[in-house]
């Protein structure tokens, strides 16, 4: 059976959208009816809506529907989570990888509902300091654990393609609770997600 991709999307909103894109198009000086570009505000509109389709998720409802009662009290760690975001400043995207780990306090997560929890506060229009806070938070909150840290790398297209133009640059950003903010958790955590084990 050949591969079917399904997204749904609100008309009224896609059409909103649409019409802004062509506005926006029309006033940068291209012709809106040129057939490269006659369906690009409909692909732009229903791209946008994707991209921050964070709005309409539950990140705490993710992962309370996949908590379990476990005795295990050592450090859980998902690292190299790739992540695409946009900047909410210029609307340009900013990509990397986060690194996630818990300490369980009775209750361990589906291992693929941090990625998801990363997901759902990357489409957003975002700042990477904010992004790296909300994952933490909700983590936080939500499992209440014995702790939680969060590091983010992350290049940005508005300091690589306009600005500064600096295309090697890298943001770094982190969070830390409970036995994170000891010297030695947090130093393990570092050094686990800076290493190959393989």
């Amino acid at each position: 059976m050949p591969y079917r991709k399904f997204e749904e999307y609100n008309i009224e909103v896609t059409e909103s959208i649409k019409k802004n894109f062509e506005s926006i198009i029309d006033d940068l000086g291209e012709d809106t009816s040129r057939e490269g570009i006659v369906k690009t505000p409909e692909r732009a509109a229903k791209a946008m809506q994707y991209l921050t389709s964070g709005y309409n998720m539950n990140p705490a409802k993710i992962l309370k529907g996949a908590m379990f009662k476990e005795d295990y009290d050592d450090m859980v760690i998902v690292k190299d989570i790739e992540l695409y975001s946009l900047c909410e400043h210029h609307m340009l995207p900013f990509f990397g990888k986060a690194h996630i780990a818990y300490i369980p306090n009775g209750h361990i997560v589906g291992l693929s509902k941090l990625p998801r929890i990363v997901d759902v506060f990357s489409r957003r229009l975002q700042v990477q300091e904010r992004l790296t806070h909300d994952i933490l938070e909700c983590i936080n909150d939500t499992l209440k654990p014995k702790g939680v840290a969060v590091v983010i790398e992350a290049s940005h297209m508005c300091m690589m393609m306009r600005g500064v133009q600096k295309q090697n640059s890298t943001t770094t950003t982190s969070g830390f609770r409970g036995q994170f903010e000891k010297i030695e958790t947090r130093t393990e955590f570092l050094k686990l997600i800076s290493s190959s084990l393989s």
